[in-house]
């Protein structure tokens, strides 16, 4: 059985072919523009190619209740062109194959439990740290989802004392996604993250925020493993610093074995960044899987 996996991301479409274990056949990147230019090359490039699903992690915000009249519509996203558009609908309508549909990060923490770093464990909240900030949640083996689905890129963060930065999120200003995405480090020091490697406080900085940020999931989703991805975290000098932070917030609150081994609790996404297609394959198959 083959599979189709599509990572719809603001600036780009990610089409794939795969197969139930998670191979990648074959990929291919549309620029998204609109959606009546988009989504007709998306139709095209499956067409014809004999998939059993296709599984859709989608930015967002984006409606995933399937009992829920706007479901699969694009909702309020800044990109205005795509503003309630009907992502999984106007595909549906051109090829008549099941569909399943999530957001990106949340497929992306389904694709590392199903085929990466932590497969077997009921409970991980991934976090992508790029352009913007996204998080994904597997709470009892399922994925997380009520009134809408997690939007903690975010809370609402303190800032550190030696940063004078306000932010960069319109919405919120001192939030994560504001002062930790990749646009926030380039608005704050004037280049972009990849060329401040060795530039010391930029990075005590970054892991101030992201270590507040996953005490707070850490506290209230009690994940089994939390998986840090995104450009951001290319920057793997982030992850010692990270976990040294988390254990200073904590405080010694909690003693679990998790806690005390940080080394495999926080961890980088082991997919080569594949994770997303991959977690499309799962959604893809789930969807078959229910209709059968």
């Amino acid at each position: 059985m083959i599979f189709g996996a599509l990572e719809a991301g603001g600036t780009k479409m990610v089409c794939a072919l795969g197969r139930e274990d998670g191979t990648i056949l074959e990929q291919v990147s549309i620029p998204t523009t609109t959606p009546k230019e988009t989504i007709p090359l998306v139709v095209k490039y499956f067409r014809g190619k004999e998939i059993g699903a296709l599984g859709i992690g989608s930015f967002g915000p984006v409606d995933v209740n399937q009992s829920s009249d706007t479901y699969g519509h694009i909702l309020d996203t800044p990109k205005t062109a795509w503003k309630y558009f009907d992502l999984v609908g106007s595909i549906q309508k051109e090829l008549s194959i099941p569909i399943g549909l999530d957001t990106d990060v949340n497929g992306s923490c389904l694709g590392e439990m199903t085929f990466g770093n932590s497969k077997g464990l009921d409970s991980v909240i991934y976090i992508t740290i790029g352009t913007g900030v996204g998080v994904g949640a597997s709470i009892n083996g399922k994925l997380l989802h009520g009134m809408l689905h997690p939007e903690a890129g975010h809370i609402l963060l303190k800032k550190h004392p030696k940063d004078t930065f306000d932010g960069n999120c319109p919405y919120h200003g001192t939030c994560l996604e504001g002062m930790a995405s990749g646009p926030a480090i380039e608005k704050r020091w004037g280049k972009k993250a990849v060329e401040l490697k060795d530039n010391d406080i930029v990075w005590e900085i970054e892991a101030y925020y992201i270590a507040q940020a996953l005490m707070n999931y850490i506290l209230t989703l009690a994940p089994r493993r939390i998986i840090l991805g995104g450009g951001v975290m290319h920057q793997m000098q982030l992850f010692p610093l990270i976990r040294k932070e988390v254990e200073r917030l904590l405080n010694g609150y909690l003693n679990t074995k998790e806690i005390k081994d940080m080394d495999h609790y926080i961890i980088p996404a082991s997919l080569n960044d594949n994770q997303g297609i991959m977690g499309c394959i799962q959604l893809a198959k789930i969807a078959l899987d229910e209709v059968k």
